[in-house]
């Protein structure tokens, strides 16, 4: 059993952080974020460490603890660094770039495919790779996933959008009859 709920958040210089009942908030200069315990753990600030403790010692309780403490890692770790997924695109005419808020995708098929780049997220594509930054760990996976299902990898010839550190078991093709 993980007991990851038992170590404290660091809180950093540049990150203000408040609770108001069941609710965390977040703060820096760049953006802020909420996270709702939804009263399932018990949650306080000591001397600059983010603090969570079980309601009781019931499976889900404990559960919540380390997933709430996890949860706003997190977002401290987001509104510090950043997260970062990268794509690559394989595939001969692939092509990706990006128009103001939208990433152009040419991936094979009679049509371009326009993905409207959600608010938080930001785009960067350099040859055939694609950067996906942001400072919501889950928004930015998503969107990664989400540009990843249009042209999943093919096993034959690799062809389609992979993740830049994926590795794509390839088949072997037919072989004719001697």
């Amino acid at each position: 059993m993980s007991r990851i709920g038992k170590n404290p958040v660091e809180i950093p210089s540049d990150i203000k952080v408040s609770i108001d009942g069941s609710v965390i908030t977040f703060s820096s200069k760049k953006s802020s974020m909420t996270l709702d315990t939804k009263n399932n753990v018990k949650v306080s600030i000591e001397d600059n460490l983010l603090v969570f403790d079980k309601k009781s010692n019931l499976k889900e309780d404990r559960a919540f603890w380390g997933t709430y403490r996890a949860l706003s890692a997190n977002m401290i770790t987001g509104l510090t660094t950043g997260y970062t997924k990268s794509l690559e695109i394989n595939g001969v005419g692939y092509r990706a770039e990006v128009k103001g808020k939208i990433l152009k995708l040419q991936l094979g098929f009679s049509h371009d495919i326009d993905f409207n780049i959600p608010e938080g997220i930001e785009i960067s594509v350099e040859k055939n790779v694609i950067h996906i930054k942001g400072y919501d760990k889950q928004n930015v996976g998503q969107v990664a996933a989400k540009i990843r299902s249009f042209r999943p990898p093919e096993p034959y010839k690799g062809k389609g959008v992979k993740y830049l550190d994926e590795h794509i078991v390839r088949k072997a093709g037919k072989t004719a009859k001697k």
